[in-house]
């Protein structure tokens, strides 16, 4: 009885696992043109629970031109909804000024009983924010 209570643990901590590695990985989305205006945004989730975040905006006809933020902190899945977390006392500093405090993403994926030939990009999609133009960004994950 010990032995098939273990292995039930086992397996059950298994799959709860193989989730998390599914939505690790980099994240990557282009807008715009580099003629006018470009605006990128670069997500890196990692598997021992950290995440960075780098914005890279390029307007010609704005001041400043080039503008560039960072964000770091830890991240948190239950589900398919990840929340983010930043540390104001050891996250936050000169270079790194996002808090990603109380942002909320949905992880987006082909189901996979879905036999269809109809192509789901996996990507991330923030509903919840405190930074306003994080809040609806959609960012797909990069093969």
């Amino acid at each position: 009885m010990k032995k098939h209570l273990s292995l039930l643990l086992f397996l059950s901590c298994l799959s709860v696992f193989s989730q998390t590695d599914e939505l690790v990985g980099d994240y990557f989305r282009r807008s715009g043109s580099e003629e006018d205006h470009l605006i990128e945004y670069k997500l890196t989730v990692s598997p021992d629970g950290t995440f960075s975040f780098h914005s890279y905006t390029n307007h010609k006809k704005g001041i400043p031109w080039i503008r560039n933020n960072y964000g770091k902190g830890t991240w948190k899945a239950d589900g398919k909804i990840i929340s983010f977390f930043t540390d104001t006392a050891k996250d936050l500093d000169e270079k790194h000024t996002l808090n990603f405090s109380h942002s909320k993403a949905r992880f987006i994926t082909k189901p996979p009983r879905d036999k269809t030939d109809r192509v789901i990009k996996t990507r991330l999609q923030f509903f919840e924010s405190e930074i306003f133009w994080i809040e609806r960004l959609e960012i797909y994950k990069t093969p």
